[in-house]
């Protein structure tokens, strides 16, 4: 399966065209979105953000991000979908995903304490029987190099860490820390921070047997 993985987008409107071009050109089966569609927009701007990705044909997957309204985590669109909290099956994978971000000294629209970002994947994977599955997090695991602030701090989340080392998913996809750009692995888990889309990043997933990523710009 071959997976376009974006995030961060904050709203630029161009680089969700430069995206369904993309799409089109990579034969994208699926797009994945791991937060920050908007930049502290409401439930409309996020959804007719999210349409212009339906039109490279390809499937559209997504959660939101701290600065998207608290509101699109609990949207039932059929295309896109909303993955905040739910399972979705796509060929023999299994997709999951939980959306928000950590609660700062910001204050941003949607924040998450730490604890329940595991137990939110934890009910999701309950609902599966696939042994092979994607994580979709806004967050980025903790003590990573996707979680590494230019401040030389690691900000991600310990409860999805855990998660990861527990539950051994195929790949994790995420984001907000925008300078954490990257690919590093937690066991035989690949995690995946494509960078902001914002600026013409993303990433190609090759999902078989094992994960192949490349990292690229629109």
């Amino acid at each position: 399966m071959k997976v376009l993985a974006l995030s961060d987008f904050h709203g630029f409107l161009p680089s969700f065209y430069r995206v369904v071009e993309k799409a089109e050109e990579v034969e994208a089966d699926l797009i994945v979105v791991a937060g920050d569609i908007t930049h502290f927009g409401d439930l409309e701007d996020a959804k007719k953000l999210l349409g212009i990705l339906t039109q490279s044909g390809s499937d559209v997957l997504f959660v939101p991000g701290n600065c998207d309204p608290p509101s699109l985590a609990s949207v039932d669109w059929n295309k896109p979908r909303c993955l905040h909290g739910r399972s979705v099956s796509v060929e023999d994978l299994c997709f999951l995903g939980v959306g928000g971000a950590l609660r700062g000294p910001f204050h941003t629209l949607f924040e998450v304490d730490d604890g329940e970002i595991k137990s939110i994947l934890e009910a999701c994977l309950r609902s599966e029987q696939s042994k092979r599955f994607v994580v979709v997090s806004h967050n980025p695991p903790k003590n990573t190099k996707l979680d590494l602030t230019r401040l030389g701090l690691h900000v991600g989340s310990m409860s999805l860490r855990s998660f990861i080392e527990q539950h051994k998913p195929l790949c994790v996809v995420c984001g907000h820390i925008h300078e954490a750009r990257g690919v590093d692995s937690l066991g035989l888990t690949v995690l995946v921070n494509p960078g902001p889309a914002r600026d013409g990043n993303y990433a190609v997933l090759e999902l078989d047997d094992k994960v192949e990523v490349e990292l690229g710009k629109l």
